[in-house]
């Protein structure tokens, strides 16, 4: 059996229009994982593993919880190119890129079910070749058995726990825009089979002091 510890990257540069511009934490982004480190060492510390994606706010994540020493950076943790099929949506189809955080909860549905269509004809990876690599990714963190620490995005939390509970892409957009900054996540995998255990854990967040540090974007 293993247990995995999915977390997703504090928060990004969320005024970003490019994906280079958004690839880096804000200071509040900083501070939630470096409460959540601190939660973890006070909680149950111990990971077997710790890996993330190749992206610079998610290594950063790693770093701001003090896993640093222990990483092992695989890019198949990597977010999907939001910025890219966001681009070719509004070129192919006229639907232009969110002005507001809110205006995601309209456009990520529209932008997932074209992308699973495969009416986006210019993008690097399609939507079967994004679930493939992150569902062999964690069959392969989960393989060695034990406890491992896993920090990656919301897309690829979303895209998991899509296929663990069998959901179509309306649920899987739901879940990415409702993945906390920091939060957590817990899949465990038993006879190579994962079931999930756990969504949008925050309690290094519950404290009220700590209400404004309960971020989606």
């Amino acid at each position: 059996m293993a247990e995995l510890i999915l977390v997703r990257h504090g928060q990004a540069n969320s005024s970003a229009r490019d994906a280079e511009s958004y690839d880096r934490l804000s200071d509040l982004g900083q501070q939630q994982a470096t409460w959540l480190g601190d939660w973890l060492r006070q909680t149950n510390p111990h990971f077997d593993r710790v890996y993330s994606g190749a992206l610079n706010r998610q290594k950063s994540t790693v770093e701001a919880m003090g896993y640093e020493d222990i990483l092992e950076v695989d890019d198949r943790w990597n977010e999907l190119d939001y910025f890219g099929l966001s681009k070719a949506m509004e070129a192919e189809h006229g639907l232009s890129f969110p002005e507001k955080p809110d205006d995601f909860a309209e456009h990520a549905p529209q932008l997932f079910r074209a992308w699973f269509e495969g009416r986006i004809s210019e993008q690097q990876e399609t939507f079967f070749a994004f679930e493939t690599r992150v569902r062999e990714a964690l069959l392969d963190a989960a393989e060695p058995g034990g406890r491992a620490l896993i920090v990656t995005s919301a897309g690829v939390i979303s895209a998991l726990t899509r296929q663990v509970l069998g959901l179509d892409t309306d649920g899987m957009f739901k879940i990415a825009l409702h993945t906390a900054n920091s939060s957590i996540h817990r899949i465990e995998v038993i006879g190579g089979v994962p079931y999930l255990n756990g969504f949008n854990g925050m309690a290094h967040l519950a404290h009220p002091t700590r209400a404004h540090a309960r971020t989606y974007v």
